[in-house]
């Protein structure tokens, strides 16, 4: 008989290895997503974009939406955007921001190189900057926002989501539990006081209901909030 759950020593290392069971299974190698993190690599961004299981996750949620539209904050090398950017329809549309511009180069190559370059836009410059040029241009909204970009200006992130989104438009933003570290309200992390006046914002909005789960694998521990942006009652 196999011990209780609570009584399975469950560390890093294990978290690891059951991920890579999963993505050996479920989340075979492709050419186009192993260059991106190559290519990142090599050009030496740092290795924090999602796991393969993650990314996965967020192609079939775009799917599941039927999302022609989606913008992505924070682009790094492209991983999580070449996911994205596949959920969508061949007329469909995604913009990706990115502050850096030695990201963004490195970035194009990998969207190029995975044949995305007709439906994906990295828009180069500040995301605070870029956001308000995105609303003024009265595109359709966004079926689909996904934020990865610097933690202390996740709310005002937030506030743009809910700007250029629809009623039905899911919002996720990603690593929200920094370890464990959210919970402490004096940490003098300005990332994680972002976090946490984000979550005290999706509490109190009326416009989504939202929740949160800590996950744990590859890139250690942390966690990711979703939102959905309700529909007029």
């Amino acid at each position: 008989m196999s011990p209780p759950t609570e009584q399975i020593r469950v560390d890093e290392g294990l978290w690891t290895a059951v991920d890579r069971y999963i993505n050996d299974l479920l989340v075979p190698h492709d050419p186009a997503l192993d260059s991106a993190l190559k290519a990142s690599a090599a050009a030496g961004l740092p290795e924090i974009q999602v796991a393969p299981n993650q990314g996965k996750l967020l192609n079939m949620l775009a799917r599941m939406l039927g999302a022609r539209a989606i913008l992505e904050i924070g682009t790094l090398g492209g991983y999580s955007t070449i996911w994205l950017g596949r959920a969508l329809p061949k007329d469909g549309r995604l913009i990706t921001l990115e502050a850096d511009p030695k990201h963004a180069e490195v970035a194009r190559s990998n969207i190029a190189r995975a044949g995305l370059a007709e439906i994906v836009e990295v828009r180069l410059g500040p995301a605070l900057e870029t956001l308000p040029k995105i609303a003024a241009e009265r595109r359709l909204p966004f079926d689909l926002i996904f934020i990865d970009a610097d933690k202390a200006n996740i709310p005002e992130y937030f506030t743009w989501s809910l700007e250029l989104s629809r009623p039905g438009s899911l919002i996720i933003v990603d690593n929200v539990v920094r370890g464990g570290a959210v919970i402490e309200p004096k940490s003098e992390d300005a990332s994680v006081q972002g976090v946490r006046k984000f979550f005290s914002m999706l509490a109190a909005e009326p416009r989504v209901t939202g929740t949160a789960i800590q996950t744990v694998g590859i890139k250690g521990y942390d966690g990711l909030a979703i939102a959905l942006v309700n529909l007029p009652k």
